[in-house]
């Protein structure tokens, strides 16, 4: 808690920026979004409204996210590393993902005045005292769970948390489709009205399986033969209708911004938690056929699931008329990276260290540091961990022989350096172990033998 005259002093400060120095902030995460399903990679999906915050904002182009939604939402929320809290926070679960009191996102934003709402997707504690509200939310709405049905909002049959449409963590049952209810509570928060700036965060469970969107999307798509196979051409059909119905609901958020003053004053930040996955069953409670062929990440090497750059580099952008023009930044981003660059626009000093592992990348973002010095970058996963410096990129699985390689010359991580640079491969092995140190191994005490 921050000592009263701190607290006095943050809002203090932070009342004396001006409104271009306190956005509002669009936070929408995208799920198992893949590389090549978006217009503006050259994909299949017809995503014009994305494709103009793109064109008219600063594309993010090599982001930074772990290799599966749990941990990328610990990242997003904390600034820090998930292992860092344990391995729960590791994998995708449905256990507590952060120890209560931890500083996150929505608590950092709203001690200095925002208000704070979160539509959609949870998936860091599925239990009713660990709720989005519990971490500084005022309000939430969605699932506690990870992923669910578009049309039963059910998680997985038979599992404790089957039931999880909820608002402020009570639970519900709601008609209708999960894309276009999440999208409409956003929207009732983006134009609520009021003196106070905002944060709102979307995370949308498009485009996760269950795969699946309503009937006007997919008709967007009619004359187009995506497989000769007629399952697996259905099955990209309902991938690109999902893709399209994300955009959609991003292109009414804009809309809205736009009709009710507030584009200027808004920073939208986009990203994936993961990238896409090729093929992949429905384990879900509902009617939604599997999904033999979904996702593309071409050509990226890897999917959702593994440290190869399909894995963990995502699509991503920022955008804010007048604030930041139009380019690609080039430079490599973590998703960790949000919490305290915002942090320092909406004037939130912490008063103890928070130990963030991402740095303030305002400058980066906005262009004013074309070359920024080397930055280390560290993803560590229940199977092995990777490490990002420079150019070189080193993957170590727990079972298997260390991978090394130069992306400068090698994005698509085509040829292993391990043997031929084996003095480099020693110092980014030194470099990983340093990381892994501060990692906590063992699982917090109050958490052992909870259903996940």
């Amino acid at each position: 808690m921050k000592s009263p005259l701190l607290a006095a002093l943050c809002a203090f400060f932070a009342a004396s920026l001006t409104g271009a120095d306190r956005p509002n902030v669009l936070l929408i995460v995208a799920d198992d979004l893949g590389w090549s399903d978006v217009g503006w990679h050259g994909g299949f999906g017809k995503t014009p409204n994305m494709d103009r915050l793109v064109r008219e904002g600063r594309e993010l182009d090599r982001h930074y996210v772990q290799p599966v939604c749990t941990p990328t939402r610990t990242a997003l929320m904390s600034g820090r590393c998930p292992g860092r809290f344990g391995p729960q926070a590791l994998s995708p679960s449905n256990l507590r993902a952060m120890p209560l009191g931890t500083l996150t996102f929505a608590s950092a934003l709203k001690s200095v005045g925002y208000r704070t709402h979160l539509s959609g997707k949870w998936h860091l504690g599925a239990r009713p005292e660990w709720i989005p509200n519990a971490y500084g939310f005022d309000t939430s709405y969605g699932t506690l769970t990870g992923a669910a049905d578009p049309w039963t909002h059910k998680y997985r049959k038979g599992n404790p948390y089957e039931d999880t449409w909820h608002r402020d963590g009570k639970l519900f049952h709601e008609e209708g489709n999960a894309t276009e209810l999440i999208a409409a509570e956003a929207l009732k928060r983006i134009t609520q009205g009021g003196d106070r700036p905002w944060f709102v965060y979307v995370p949308f469970h498009a485009v996760h399986t269950p795969v699946d969107a309503p009937e006007q999307f997919k008709k967007l798509y009619d004359g187009v033969k995506f497989h000769e196979d007629p399952v697996k051409h259905e099955s990209r059909l309902r991938m690109a209708a999902m893709v399209s119905q994300l955009d959609a609901k991003i292109g009414e958020f804009v809309a809205a911004l736009e009709k009710t003053g507030q584009r200027e004053k808004t920073l939208i930040i986009f990203t994936s938690d993961n990238g896409g996955i090729e093929s992949l069953q429905n384990n879900y409670v509902g009617k939604v056929p599997h999904s033999p062929f979904n996702s593309e990440n071409d050509p990226l090497r890897g999917q959702k699931n593994n440290f190869y750059e399909g894995g963990i580099r995502v699509c991503a952008f920022a955008n804010w008329p007048g604030t930041l023009s139009p380019g690609k930044v080039t430079a490599p981003l973590y998703v960790g990276d949000w919490l305290p660059t915002v942090a320092g626009l909406a004037g939130f000093r912490p008063e103890n260290d928070p130990k963030w592992d991402g740095l303030d990348r305002w400058k980066v973002i906005k262009g004013e540091d074309a070359a920024p010095a080397p930055r280390t970058i560290y993803i560590a996963h229940p199977q092995g961990q990777t490490l990002l410096h420079g150019d070189w990129k080193v993957i170590r699985p727990k079972k298997g022989k260390a991978q090394l390689f130069d992306l400068a010359k090698d994005p698509y991580e085509k040829e292993d350096q391990a043997t031929a640079q084996s003095a480099k491969l020693k110092e980014m092995t030194a470099l990983l172990d340093a990381q892994l140190a501060k990692d906590d191994p063992v699982l917090p005490a109050d958490l052992k033998g909870l259903p996940h």
